[in-house]
């Protein structure tokens, strides 16, 4: 993954002007989290809100004022799927805390209404750009409220689709935002979430996988039951019905629909301190070449079913499932739904309605984003075939049944996203910047679909090669430890903001030499 580091390097030597100096980072102090009275509805006389109210819900959030000078602006991080506790490391180092001590800004980590334990219903953008306008921070004796303070906001992933959606709809009270492997074009079944996997994963162990699943493919082709359950029982997976759901916990080492209980490419990192080798530890295990004899064995078991070829290394590839994936369902009843059990065809479990991120982030998914996780239509594949996107639509009709004021569509409602503009999004001082390997890059402002890019102090853009998910959001506090990639990619942002604040100078000069004139 950070074999493009050394490139990055030789790129930053052609600088005109040296990269600017960060002061050396601090250790974040403990942050109290505070609470904003956020109103339950932002829009009471739209029809997709009923039954509207007047209530308002207790919002969470945290600041960080260490590096703050009157007249810095402030950087909003917005949380997107998961706590605001979570995101402790974007202040205490990473790019929240780059970009406050480079600017005297004032940082603060909003938790989405959804997760954590934000919870009423939608218009997450809406609720970015009244909290802007209307927070009064605990011990900070000024007022910060926008458009007279300069926001920028900064989210990654969902939360920088909605960092993107918030500039371009309230641009007018939020200045600026950088947008983080967001997701501002959707697709209803996303196979290109494993497409980075099959370019840049070790080699022997992405043809192992895909010779696997073309010859399980081949045998669910022919319906031949008995060499299905026969590999089944190989992955310790003989209890499982449902072809799907067999399928399924097979790809969890690499990222099965909507569920993978280890770490999956996505959760690469270029720091340790972030990342997880859990990816890594699959790959080798299953190119391993010096396998005892009792495991090399189990690759010729299926032979008989595919003329006499064997499976290289499913004797491999299944030990690790047995041994890492397994333990998982502590009950050892794998085909049901309890906790860390592999079985999803249990209806009731579905409609459990309990508030939990997964359950947010599937009523999202189901409702407007789409990108069900699903194979290719042609070519070589991870992960089955029969992983379409009707298995996902089926827990979306399980979980969210329709009542009295609310019914999800019986398919992802996409214009809710496209009607931003999708690859064509634009919005002033919103500034995109992707990693190349990201496993959600399709979706996102560098996707293989899009036009191409050129940056503008406007419009600006980054594509960082060697990059997965949002990586620029992280930091650590040993600044020439980073890898240089990464830190041309953080004083890229540096810049981007501090000519969005410029700007801001600037027509505040020309709107005071436009009034003297008249």
């Amino acid at each position: 993954m950070l074999f493009a580091a050394s490139l990055a390097g030789l790129l930053g030597l052609a600088c005109a002007s040296p990269a600017p100096r960060l002061a050396p980072r601090q250790s974040g102090p403990n942050y109290p989290v505070y609470t904003f009275d956020q109103l339950i509805d932002h829009f009471p006389e739209s029809d997709r809100y009923v039954p509207h109210t007047n209530a308002t819900f207790k919002q969470r959030y945290v600041y960080d004022s260490t590096y703050y000078k009157p007249g810095g602006p402030v950087f909003l991080y917005i949380s997107g799927e998961t706590s605001v506790e979570s995101r402790y490391e974007n202040i205490e180092s990473g790019i929240i805390q780059i970009l406050m001590n480079a600017t005297n800004g004032l940082g603060i980590i909003l938790e989405n209404r959804f997760y954590g334990d934000s919870y009423p219903v939608a218009e997450t953008i809406a609720d970015n750009a009244y909290f802007a306008q209307h927070v009064s921070l605990p011990g900070v004796n000024v007022s910060l409220n926008a458009p007279d303070t300069p926001w920028i906001l900064y989210g990654g992933s969902l939360a920088g689709a909605q960092t993107a959606f918030s500039i371009k709809t309230y641009g007018d009270i939020l200045w600026g935002g950088i947008a983080a492997s967001a997701p501002i074009h959707v697709v209803l079944g996303y196979w290109q979430w494993y497409a980075p996997i099959q370019k840049y994963a070790p080699q022997d162990c992405v043809t192992s996988i895909n010779n696997i699943i073309d010859k399980m493919d081949y045998l669910i082709g022919k319906n031949d039951t008995a060499a299905i359950q026969q590999l089944k029982n190989i992955f310790g997976l003989g209890a499982l019905k449902d072809n799907r759901d067999f399928a399924m916990t097979i790809a969890f080492p690499l990222g099965g629909p909507m569920n993978y209980p280890t770490e999956t490419w996505q959760e690469l990192n270029w720091s340790p301190l972030y990342g997880a080798n859990d990816f890594w530890n699959f790959c080798n295990n299953v190119s391993n070449i010096d396998s005892p004899a009792n495991i090399t064995a189990v690759d010729y078991e299926l032979a008989k079913y595919t003329h006499g070829e064997p499976w290289t290394n499913l004797g491999n590839y299944a030990n690790y499932v047995k041994e890492i994936v397994l333990p998982y369902c502590t009950t050892g009843d794998y085909d049901s739904t309890e906790n860390g059990c592999f079985g999803t065809q249990n209806v009731s479990y579905w409609a459990d309605t309990t508030n939990s991120d997964d359950r947010s982030y599937l009523y999202s998914t189901c409702t407007e984003q789409g990108a069900y996780q699903v194979a290719p239509p042609t070519g070589k594949s991870l992960i089955s075939r029969v992983l379409q996107v009707n298995y996902t639509q089926q827990w979306c009709t399980w979980a969210f049944p329709a009542g009295q004021y609310n019914s999800i569509p019986s398919t992802p409602d996409l214009t809710r996203y496209t009607r931003y503009g999708g690859f064509n999004f634009s919005a002033d001082r919103l500034a995109f910047i992707d990693g190349d390997q990201d496993v959600w890059l399709d979706l996102c402002y560098h996707s293989n679909d899009a036009p191409a890019r050129y940056s503008t102090d406007l419009h600006p853009e980054e594509l960082i090669a060697g990059s997965g998910h949002h990586w620029d959001s992280y930091g650590i506090k040993d600044i020439p430890a980073e890898p240089q990639f990464i830190r041309n990619a953080h004083y890229w942002e540096i810049r981007t903001v501090q000519k969005f604040l410029r700007q801001r100078e600037s027509s505040k000069r020309d709107a005071a030499i436009s009034g003297r004139e008249l």
